[in-house]
């Protein structure tokens, strides 16, 4: 075992523990407290006024820790550049909401046309600056991969504002979206180490940063991520994902997310349908579990539990 890379975990650990203490008491003071909706789980009335956009805790730790190695690792730099992007992107949301008090933050459209240019930028470096392929590793065959030819630039779009998206729906329960995707960041940080593909310090820092935040984030929640974490969180799966040639492997790993998006559109699309009439008693479905008598913590273990096999099965299908 290389013990170098305990290092970028355990820096990044350090720094996410030490922020902690300063940035919450600052965000307080900032007003970024939670908003609850009161149609929603009665029991999340009383996080209102826990403070948002704790995320960039790990965001800081994550982008400190790997300067150091960036010289060393230059494959970490699509991966930082989409983790940033998103989480700077998220930030502008939650800043929008929380203090300038514009209920809506960024516009949709605004939203949008920023996660696309994100992704252009990050396309068009990849094709352009390194040497990593668009082909795709296809699970359960190893050593074949999927060469889509020119349709698999509309599919990273796809892919990538996908699983930033799918990241932002988990995050709703204290920890959820942090405890998932820690251990989706183990599972990059094995493969990468195990493939040598050279963005092992990143994938690393999210681990390191993540365990940092979760003291902060389990329930009771001292403090949420906001968008700022949760689309920093999904641009760094996608990109760890595309660096490796495993964006199909976020449908094993990333089973969550998808359930969490999936649950959403299926609610929204059979409520118009219908009418009225709605499949779950509540959407993203961990709101749904809550209203069947789960509690938070249940949910939160339980998804964590779901997440860790399909990582488990993940490895198999290399």
């Amino acid at each position: 075992m290389n013990f170098k890379f305990v290092i970028p975990v355990l820096i990044s650990f350090i720094i996410s523990v030490a922020l902690g203490p300063i940035v919450i008491p600052f965000l307080r003071k900032l007003k970024m407290g939670q908003t609850e909706r009161t149609e929603g789980v009665q029991s999340h009335l009383k996080k209102a006024g826990t403070p948002t956009m704790g995320g960039v805790i790990f965001l800081i730790a994550v982008v400190v820790t790997s300067l150091f190695f960036m010289k060393d690792y230059p494959k970490i730099i699509p991966v930082l550049f989409l983790t940033l992007g998103f989480g700077i992107i998220g930030f502008l949301d939650d800043y929008l909401k929380v203090v300038l008090k514009r209920s809506d933050g960024l516009l949709p459209w605004q939203k949008f046309l920023l996660q696309v240019v994100l992704t252009g930028i990050f396309v068009f470096y990849l094709m352009n600056y390194t040497d990593v392929s668009l082909n795709m590793r296809i699970p359960f065959w190893p050593g074949h991969y999927l060469n889509m030819g020119w349709l698999a630039i509309p599919v990273l779009f796809f892919a990538v504002i996908g699983t930033v998206n799918g990241v932002n729906f988990t995050d709703g329960l204290d920890g959820l979206a942090s405890s998932v995707t820690l251990i989706v960041a183990v599972f990059f940080t094995v493969v990468s180490i195990g493939t040598q593909s050279g963005i092992e310090p990143i994938t690393c820092a999210v681990v390191g940063g993540l365990m940092g935040f979760l003291l902060f984030n389990v329930y009771p929640a001292k403090v949420f991520m906001g968008d700022t974490g949760s689309l920093a969180l999904g641009g760094f799966v996608a990109g760890a994902a595309y660096m490796m040639q495993m964006p199909l492997f976020i449908l094993l790993v990333g089973l969550i997310y998808l359930a969490e998006v999936l649950s959403v559109i299926m609610q929204v699309t059979y409520f118009k349908a219908t009418h009225g009439k709605r499949i779950f008693k509540m959407a993203p479905i961990h709101h749904h579990f809550e209203l069947c008598g789960w509690s938070e913590t249940r949910v939160v273990a339980v998804f964590s539990v779901v997440t860790a096999i399909m990582c488990l099965i993940a490895l198999l299908a290399l």
